[in-house]
């Protein structure tokens, strides 16, 4: 078959399912009152109503204490206690495989030793240092103080007396040359008188030169002493200052760099110190939290029993299991309290507050009813939930039970009916009688032998009638299996009507506080 014959063949069909509907249409509108009468009517009634939500739960304890792995790493269990025991504050629960955690203790006690010893030497290095330091810096301080004192005793003592040493030198000299000077005359007329032989002449003239001689060399060393000796033993003495004041700061700073340095090191090793002994410390913790024990009575229940695990791989706790640190191993539920947990579905949510009065029943009690108050209605859908099926959205609500029932025991199946309203006198109808029209709630009323559409104002339904707030009177009847198009023969358009009666609601169906009987 080519295109052509299945467009052919699609276009016959089309028009065959058109003929159909009119000729079925036509049929509807030609209905009488025989046909009327053979369709399922309600007769509106005024009665009590009780707006409730019907939910399976689960009863859990209110309070409970969960034990939990605390060892760092996975971890192998040495020993497990039994499910379903009840154990006394102090029982030993659970037990851990701790032989690695042993021969890191051993490890870690070597190391602090080692770190001890280290940060003890650091110590003792430290002060070995600051006097040191002090000892470097008292000598070069007294270095720089005897060379200010050096330059102060040349200049006010040796310098002075050299320079008197070397006038009076020079002087003498002076003097010896004139006393020579004399002599040499006198000795002179005395040989010339031939009174003086000529070697005590000589003599006295080898004197005279001498003496001529050591005034020249007296002038010499004086000068000498003021132009050079002088003026190099003051360049001397201020370079020495100078050094010396530069070897004081260099001391004074290399002090103070070793000081630090040596400071920086004893901290850093008492640092290490402390950071490895944190690290024994946290090892003998670990070590004490690889036994487990009770924090309170109550009867033990594997945390495995109690969680839902979407890989389904969740195995019972059992020696020889290992385990992840923080995983949750053990509840011990407390008895003294309970508490219900129910999934409302999104549709319901609307129902639901806080402080709502519910009605329990156990499966395992089936004899005994209980009372509870809603408390709590989680903000965000349950997670497994939407993981299992992205379209279900269901929040978990909290149901606290009054009283105190030894009877009741963490994971039994109940019902739980949450009384969401109550009303003595109220108007409702099946909730198949109510459909939607262009936004707005209509029902059928029968009018003689037809029905017209008309627009009602509903409140909240108990997934079996649905509470009228306005738009219908006691006595009137609707039709149970409302037309599916939305005109009939005879009737109007439910855009074009106005509820019937008042807006508001009617003043006897004013809701009044549920009381619950336990």
């Amino acid at each position: 078959m080519n295109r052509t014959t299945k467009t052919g063949v699609i276009f016959i069909i089309v028009v065959v399912i058109a003929v159909g509907a009119w000729f079925a249409y036509g049929a509807i509108a030609d209905t009488d009152t025989s046909a009327m009468s053979n369709q399922s009517l309600y007769t509106v009634k005024r009665a009590p109503l009780t707006i409730s939500l019907n939910e399976s739960g689960t009863i859990k304890s209110r309070d409970q204490h969960v034990v939990k792995s605390e060892v760092e790493g996975r971890t192998s269990i040495l020993f497990v206690i039994d499910e379903g025991v009840v154990v006394n504050k102090g029982d030993l629960l659970i037990e851990l495989d701790a032989s690695s955690l042993n021969d890191r203790l051993v490890d870690q006690q070597i190391m602090v030793e080692n770190t001890a010893a280290d940060h003890i030497s650091a110590k003792e290095n430290l002060e070995v240092v600051k006097i040191q330091a002090e000892s470097n810096i008292a000598k070069a301080n007294l270095e720089n103080q005897f060379a200010i004192e050096d330059k102060t005793k040349y200049l006010e003592g040796e310098w002075p007396k050299n320079l008197m040493q070397a006038d009076t030198d020079v002087k003498l000299a002076q003097e010896d040359y004139r006393r020579a000077t004399d002599e040499f005359d006198w000795s002179k007329k005395l040989f010339e008188e031939k009174y003086l032989s000529e070697t005590e002449f000589r003599a006295d003239e080898l004197a005279l030169k001498r003496s001529e001689l050591q005034v020249a060399l007296a002038n010499e060393s004086l000068k000498l002493l003021k132009d050079f000796t002088h003026k190099r033993r003051l360049a001397e003495l201020d370079s020495e200052m100078s050094q010396k004041k530069l070897a004081l700061e260099r001391v004074m700073r290399e002090s103070a760099s070793n000081v630090v340095q040596a400071e920086a090191r004893e901290r850093a090793r008492e640092a290490e110190l402390k950071r490895q002994r944190n690290k024994l410390t946290k090892i003998v913790d670990q070590l004490s939290k690889t036994k487990m024990y009770a924090p309170a009575d109550g009867m033990v229940v594997y945390a495995t029993s109690s969680e839902f695990s979407w890989r389904g791989d969740t195995q019972p706790l059992d020696e020889g299991q290992e385990v992840r640190e923080r995983q949750e191993l053990i509840h011990l539920p407390t008895a003294d309290s309970m508490m219900v947990v129910i999934r409302v579905h999104e549709s319901s949510l609307g129902k639901v507050k806080a402080g709502q009065r519910a009605q329990l029943s156990v499966d395992a009690l089936p004899d005994s009813v209980f009372t509870g108050t809603v408390t709590k209605i989680a903000p965000l859908p349950d997670a497994q939930s939407v993981f299992m099926n992205p379209d279900l959205k269901v929040y978990d609500t909290q149901i606290m039970i009054e009283g105190v029932h030894a009877d009741l025991r963490t994971g039994m199946s109940c019902q739980a009916t949450v009384l969401v309203d109550q009303y003595d006198d109220a108007i409702a109808v099946p909730m198949q009688a109510v459909v939607g029209r262009d936004g707005q709630s209509v029902v059928y009323v029968v009018n003689g032998s037809q029905s017209e559409p008309r627009v009602v104002q509903t409140g909240l339904d108990n997934n079996a009638v649905v509470h009228i707030l306005s738009g219908l009177e006691e006595g009137e009847q609707v039709l149970l299996t409302p037309p599916l198009s939305e005109e009939r023969s005879g009737s109007k358009r439910p855009g074009s009507m106005k509820p019937k009666g008042a807006a508001s609601p009617d003043a006897k169906a004013r809701p009044k506080q549920p009381e619950m009987k336990p």
